[in-house]
């Protein structure tokens, strides 16, 4: 969260992306949390962005609906951004989606406000299911969750929660994960490749070829004597 002109570049993920690492179900006090989630999750907020302050991405994203600090980016080797799926999620949050041009799997990216513990994970529906059971497993500083036929990985951050997903049967765990934890906000030549340009394209005038020089154009409705 299909080809498009303007897309971002696949990128390879580094292989500490791709590392195992220590888990624990919801409620589990003392389990261990993976040091390479954290710190590749910390490694993503905290990398070149452009951040909620700058000029082009506040534009961009305003002229959307969506405030510019839930606006991020991910990348998964062999998907491509679908880039009319590029937009505003509830009130003010973000959703894109990317697409695996060979199986036409699907990756979504969706940032909203919130928050994520134990307690909540398992009464959050993954991937806006409701009514389904969802599990929820710790890993490191993200939530892998599951339920109706959907995976997500969610991770939380200071007032908002950054979630991908996907359907369980067509994108693999480790596939999913690495797109999570390469989440990030969006640097300047990101935001112009992903977001729509804030000014409205010039309405240009429609020129027809089917209506006379002079007149208005009406339909000649002159009859002939006694017509």
């Amino acid at each position: 969260m299909i080809r498009h002109a303007r897309v971002l570049p696949v990128l390879v993920l580094a292989p500490l992306l791709l590392t195992a690492c220590g888990s624990e179900k919801a409620g589990d006090p003392g389990a261990s949390a993976s040091a390479s989630v954290s710190a590749a999750a910390s490694a993503s907020a905290a990398g070149p962005a452009a951040g909620p302050g700058t000029g082009e991405l506040v534009s961009r994203a305003q002229a959307m609906g969506v405030a510019p600090e839930l606006v991020y980016v991910t990348e998964a080797p062999g998907f491509t951004l679908a880039q009319q799926s590029v937009g505003v999620l509830g009130d003010d949050g973000f959703s894109a989606t990317w697409v695996d041009g060979d199986t036409n799997a699907l990756l979504r990216l969706a940032v909203d406000r919130g928050t994520i513990t134990a307690d909540t994970c398992p009464e959050q529906p993954v991937g806006d299911m409701s009514g389904e059971h969802t599990t929820c497993e710790r890993d490191g500083d993200a939530w892998y969750r599951t339920g109706a036929g959907r995976h997500e990985y969610a991770l939380p951050e200071k007032g908002h929660v950054v979630r991908v997903s996907a359907e369980t049967d067509a994108v693999p765990r480790d596939v999913l994960r690495a797109a999570a934890l390469a989440a990030h906000r969006l640097d300047a030549a990101e935001t112009e490749r992903l977001l729509p340009s804030a000014d409205p394209a010039p309405a240009s005038p429609v020129e027809r070829g089917d209506l006379p020089r002079y007149g208005d154009g009406a339909p000649d409705n002159r009859v002939d004597v006694g017509g």
